[in-house]
């Protein structure tokens, strides 16, 4: 589904390019594959005990430079291009700050439910894609499963209900995103002020009629894996457990709401740090600033020492930063997940897996209850324009995998001058890779990596579920390098998962 290419060998990629008339000649240097192999390096101090595990990111920002310059009209669309996993995330951030600048104050109700209609269609897809495809291999064959049957055909091959299921369940969503988008993957749907096309009563009926056995689907997947948390809690609970702040959306009253609403953040032990942050002043409590170790800038809460100032987004996050989630099911599912707490905060980082299948049943209630409304159906698409026009706009939005947030600015002619993008595995990074130190302590045995080691370190990440094909199974494994080294950065151990699932160990000297 989401295979990694085959590596086009060295030579195939040309270096140079000279001009055959005269002027001059153009050096094209040739990059890294983007996400081709996550790779991760465990380093150990000068006693030999493990000190960091990290995950290596290419974290291209020139898509914001890309911006510059495009008119208004375009940039909604432009920007589903960042990530193939969920566009419609980026399509409607970008969308809604869109809107303000070329001076829409407020949208149409039919406009505002079909947008929210698609982007939480998109959450049931993505999140159904990630539990039933990738999180499930690794929670049906437990902690001791062989890894290499820890891949899809096996789910299928063991599990034929479930695998169907959720082959189901992901098609439901992505013909809700069809049906207001016009394609399942990169399609339009908003436009400055609004929507582009209606949707149709025949295509209304049609997902009323498959909704229902979607939401019964999904309660069924959260008994079973509550059955599974409850037949290893320790393991569950202490498997890459980081203590850390969470943060997400919610609204005034303190529901969540993945679509819009105002930013809050809890501490590692449930207080509240800040609320009701609007995203014009996103910058009064999160700033960016470089690390030593990557050429990214890195989100941190301001005011907190600068050891403990790093914290979590996505599924796991949002249900414990939001006071309640709207649904009824849902909310009870939610409320039976952190009671496995016991009044504590959970922080182990299997339970982002049973989060986001929460996630995927109230976004499936969300949806029911849209569908209800006759209005869905309105043509009444575009909004009236104020006379005012701002020059700089800020959206924030809950991806799939956590908080988004857009920021513009645009000049009089209606162009956009600066772009600042600030993406959910970017401001994960530091809790996934305390999550890995946590695990290599915890599993590493002597000065050699074995495939034990190397399994533990694909569950933690997959759990994070980041936008890289390192989280994926390419033919049911993950394509991951991990090196060992010594205080003096010296190789130790090596191991290696091709895209092909093939294991290929390397002991230096």
């Amino acid at each position: 589904m989401y295979a990694s290419r085959p590596l086009e060998p060295d030579s195939a990629r040309p270096e140079s390019v000279a001009p055959q008339g005269p002027g001059r000649q153009i050096t094209l240097e040739a990059p890294a594959p983007l996400g081709d192999q996550g790779r991760v390096t465990i380093t150990l101090d000068a006693a030999g005990e493990v000190d960091q595990a990290r995950l290596h990111m290419v974290e291209l920002r020139g898509f914001e430079r890309y911006l510059e310059g495009r008119p208004i009209a375009e940039i909604a669309h432009v920007v589903q291009r960042l990530c193939g996993i969920c566009p419609v995330s980026h399509h409607l951030a970008a969308a809604r700050a869109m809107d303000r600048l070329a001076g829409y104050q407020a949208l149409t109700p039919t406009a505002e439910k079909l947008r929210r209609l698609m982007h939480y269609g998109q959450m049931v897809q993505s999140h159904a894609v990630h539990f039933y495809h990738l999180a499930a291999p690794d929670l049906l064959f437990g902690d001791d499963g062989a890894a290499n049957r820890r891949a899809v055909a096996e789910v299928s091959e063991a599990f034929p209900e479930i695998a169907t299921q959720g082959v189901l369940v992901r098609r439901f969503g992505q013909e809700v995103v069809r049906a207001v988008a016009g394609k399942r993957g990169l399609g339009g749907g908003a436009v400055p002020g609004g929507m582009s096309r209606p949707l149709t009563p025949e295509t209304r009926e049609m997902l009323r009629g498959d909704v229902d056995q979607v939401i019964d689907w999904t309660e069924a997947a959260l008994g079973m894996i509550a059955r599974l948390h409850e037949t290893n809690p320790a393991f569950y609970a202490g498997f890459g457990t980081v203590s850390g702040p969470v943060v997400g959306l919610v609204t005034a009253a303190g529901g969540a709401d993945f679509y819009t609403g105002a930013l809050r953040a809890r501490s590692a032990t449930g207080a509240p740090l800040f609320d009701q942050i609007a995203p014009e002043r996103f910058d009064d409590v999160i700033e960016t600033r470089p690390v030593p170790w990557s050429d990214t800038e890195f989100p941190h809460l301001k005011g907190i020492g600068p050891e403990e100032d790093w914290y979590r987004v996505g599924p796991l996050a949002r249900i414990q930063a939001c006071d309640l989630l709207t649904s009824e099911r849902a909310e009870a599912e939610r409320q039976r997940l952190l009671a496995m707490g016991e009044g504590r905060m959970l922080h182990g980082v299997l339970f982002h897996h049973w989060a986001r299948l929460v996630e995927l049943l109230h976004a499936a209630e969300v949806i029911r209850d849209l569908l209800e409304d006759s209005g869905l159906c309105g043509h009444d698409l575009i909004a009236e324009r104020s006379a005012e026009r701002p020059m700089q706009a800020a959206t924030m939005i809950e991806a799939p995998r956590g908080m988004l947030f857009h920021r513009y600015s645009c000049d009089d002619a209606g162009r956009i001058r600066s772009c600042q993008l600030i993406v959910p595995t970017t401001q994960n990074t530091h809790a996934l890779n305390a999550a890995l130190g946590q695990v290599v302590r915890r599993h590493l045995r002597g000065r050699r990596i074995t495939e034990t080691l190397l399994g533990h370190i694909e569950r933690a990440i997959r759990a994070y579920d980041p936008c890289l094909s390192c989280a994926t199974h390419a033919l049911g494994q993950m394509p991951l390098e991990v090196e060992l080294r010594d205080a003096s950065g010296h190789l130790l151990s090596e191991i290696r998962r091709g895209i092909r699932g093939e294991v290929s160990c390397a002991i230096p000297g």
